[in-house]
């Protein structure tokens, strides 16, 4: 009698996003921003300070704001007001402005012992790293909103590089600063990277009343 070959069948897989929240993060409130800063303040966490304010000042990157140099931010001993980097994956540059607190908060800690002799704003502890990776910066990240009480799910480090620029668009409707302050080539990136659309269409339906 011959034999019936059956099919192989594959095992189920477990979906990686089964039950996890997935999509573009959100910004951070500014209510929550000060929370955050509050506490990191009141912990005596300087670096973290530092880089939670250059991290919503700047709106970079992860991978461009923890390369960061001293040099880029720092001229004739004072902390500058602009800065302009290139960016690692646009290879174009952007500028963006330090506000007074986070300019104050980077003068205090490139002047900390910790700092002595650094090259990198936030060099890593590890003696074969030159600064913090991308990965550590996002656990920082998980840290910071989880210790306001928010669910990291919905939270990363992109939630840093749009908080400032969805409160500018909020306030100002202007796509074409957010979008420069971004570095989009485009201003198509800049209405899915804000997701602008649902946004306005949300605005208009709650001031809507049948």
């Amino acid at each position: 009698m011959p034999r019936v070959q059956l099919p192989a069948v594959t095992p189920k897989r477990r979906a990686w996003n089964k039950g996890r929240l997935v999509g573009q993060k959100r910004p951070l409130l500014p209510k929550q921003v000060w929370a955050i800063r509050a506490r990191l303040e009141l912990a005596g966490n300087l670096r973290d300070l530092a880089l939670f304010n250059v991290a919503i000042d700047s709106k970079l990157r992860g991978c461009d704001l923890v390369a960061l140099k001293v040099d880029d931010l720092i001229r004739d001993g004072r902390v500058r007001e602009r800065v302009s980097v290139v960016q690692s994956k646009t290879n174009k540059p952007v500028q963006f402005e330090l506000a007074e607190n986070t300019r104050e908060t980077v003068s205090s800690w490139i002047r900390s012992p910790e700092m002595i002799g650094c090259q990198f704003l936030f060099q890593s502890r590890f003696h074969d790293r030159p600064h913090i990776s991308t990965r550590q910066y996002g656990r920082l990240v998980r840290d910071w909103v989880v210790s306001i009480g928010l669910e990291p799910s919905g939270y990363g480090t992109h939630s840093m590089r749009r908080t400032k620029v969805a409160e500018i668009y909020r306030k100002t409707g202007n796509l074409r600063a957010v979008q420069l302050l971004l570095g989009h080539t485009k201003v198509d990136s800049t209405v899915r990277y804000l997701g602008v659309e649902l946004e306005d269409a949300l605005s208009i339906s709650e001031g809507i009343d049948i």
